[in-house]
């Protein structure tokens, strides 16, 4: 009788097979149905830190109106999804790899000039694109002048090590926001700066984001670092490609770097994108594609259509010019290079040679031509030897990474005064080192002056982009 009693113990409820299988039937269809749904809306597949920091990281002022004119996002699927380790595995490999930090592979040109960058005819420039022999040249890498910050600033800069995030802005074009998602070791492994000139120094203050007599000023992750402009160029977009594009000198003891335009926020940990998209892809760099273009004439066109520069003919000789040296419309013959125009607001790097070298070959051609880094990307990138290793993802990963923001309003009234909306009101005269552009008759496009030089290039890309209807 109490052998009876025990074998009855159990609970009728688990003593049915079928109604076991059947339990685990439904969950594991459950979970597949719930993968799919999200893998198809979805880029992203991450492992959430332990302890991650919930709260904010700075609190502004409402009239500060950092999260304000947010761009939406239309794309839902993604064909190509990134995976990220667990926060814990990533922190202890950038760790390690972070430890050795070893002294720059490259010789830099020392010397002075009225350039920042020494102002090298094309041909100057070209002439140090091969660097097999990397320890016997020396390379023009801007810093023929002195970038002007405090001697407090470089010496916090000279101590970072292991990964820096950094960012600028300039001429209150922007504004500053915190990012999202980080783990609860990450403040104490990454360095944030932020690089501004007086122009949106003056408006931080206006908002009260900053102290008055402090060496060290913060916003939340960011530590900000004046720089005095007016010693510099007088595009404020040419100093902020100092910052985007010489991050390795800036920063000379670090082993990787994100560049993030100041309009967009971080919403996934700088630790997990370096890891993903960098170290586990075994590339020295990773960007964004463009959402529409593939050529670079494409971009080029654009530029000239939409008046992103002002100066038309020097726009067109920068074409002509990379097309006699050999510029070439992106075609399958480039793979594993998968587009000829990158979205240039976010870039990954781990500084070693081949990126060390595209970072100064790039500069150099921005401030031979213009600050639009996309119209010389494929040029420096195909010409360059050693050969860079690059990880070009799908826009919709970078949608996922990173919320982007319109830039600061900005209206002109009857006596050409800049009202910022949502900043300090700044007369036009208290930036005067900043030109206006010049409005460019929009019936004019680049293509209507194409030469011979160029036409070699239109009609491959004519032929590669039917080919592909």
């Amino acid at each position: 009788m109490r052998r009876k009693m025990k074998s009855n113990s159990t609970p009728l409820f688990f003593q049915s097979k079928l109604l076991c299988f059947s339990l685990l039937y439904l969950s594991t269809s459950l979970f597949l149905a719930l993968y799919i749904s999200l893998s198809k809306t979805k880029c992203l597949f991450r492992s959430s830190p332990f302890e991650p920091l919930h709260t904010p990281l700075f609190s502004y002022p409402s009239s500060y109106g950092e999260h304000k004119y947010a761009i939406s996002t239309v794309r839902s699927t993604c064909s190509s999804p990134v995976f990220f380790s667990d926060y814990w595995k990533v922190l202890k490999e950038i760790q390690d790899l972070s430890k050795d930090s070893p002294l720059s592979p490259l010789k830099y040109m020392q010397g002075k000039a009225e350039s920042f960058g020494g102002n090298f005819s094309a041909q100057k420039r070209f002439s140090y694109f091969d660097h097999h022999q990397s320890n016997v040249t020396e390379i023009p890498c801007g810093f023929f002048k002195d970038f002007p910050i405090s001697d407090y600033d470089r010496n916090e800069m000279e101590n970072c090590n292991g990964v820096v995030v950094v960012s600028a802005i300039f001429n209150d074009h922007d504004k500053i926001r915190q990012p999202k998602g980080l783990g609860s070791k990450t403040l104490d492994n990454v360095c944030f700066y932020m690089f501004i000139d007086d122009v949106t120094l003056t408006s931080l203050k206006h908002h009260k984001l900053l102290s008055q007599n402090h060496p060290e000023n913060r916003i939340g992750a960011w530590r900000i670092v004046e720089v005095l402009s007016k010693d510099l160029y007088e595009n404020p977009a040419m100093n902020g490609v100092i910052a985007k594009y010489l991050v390795h000198r800036l920063f000379p003891n670090v082993k990787f770097s994100i560049w993030v335009d100041a309009k967009l926020q971080l919403v996934v940990d700088p630790l997990l994108l370096i890891h993903g998209l960098v170290v586990s892809q075994k590339v020295d760099m990773a960007i964004s594609k463009h959402p529409f273009y593939v050529h670079t004439m494409e971009e080029a066109m654009a530029t000239s259509r939409w008046k992103k520069w002002s100066d038309l003919s020097g726009l067109r000789t920068q074409m002509e010019t990379y097309c006699e040296f050999g510029l070439q419309p992106w075609s399958p013959n480039k793979l594993p290079y998968t587009s000829d125009v990158p979205d240039s607001a976010l870039i990954m790097r781990k500084h070693g040679l081949k990126s060390n070298l595209f970072s100064c070959l790039l500069f150099n051609e921005l401030e031979g031509f213009n600050p639009r880094d996309q119209l010389a990307f494929a040029f420096v990138r195909d010409q360059m030897r050693p050969k860079l290793k690059m990880n070009m993802f799908e826009v919709q990963v970078f949608e996922q990474i990173a919320v982007e923001y319109r830039h600061n309003l900005i209206k002109f009234s009857s006596h050409d005064n800049m009202t910022i909306i949502g900043g300090s009101q700044s007369q036009s005269q208290s930036h005067s080192h900043t030109k206006r552009s010049k409005i460019i008759n929009p019936s004019l496009d680049l293509i209507n002056y194409g030469s011979n030089k160029c036409q070699n290039y239109l009609s491959k890309m004519w032929d590669e982009s039917q080919s592909h209807d």
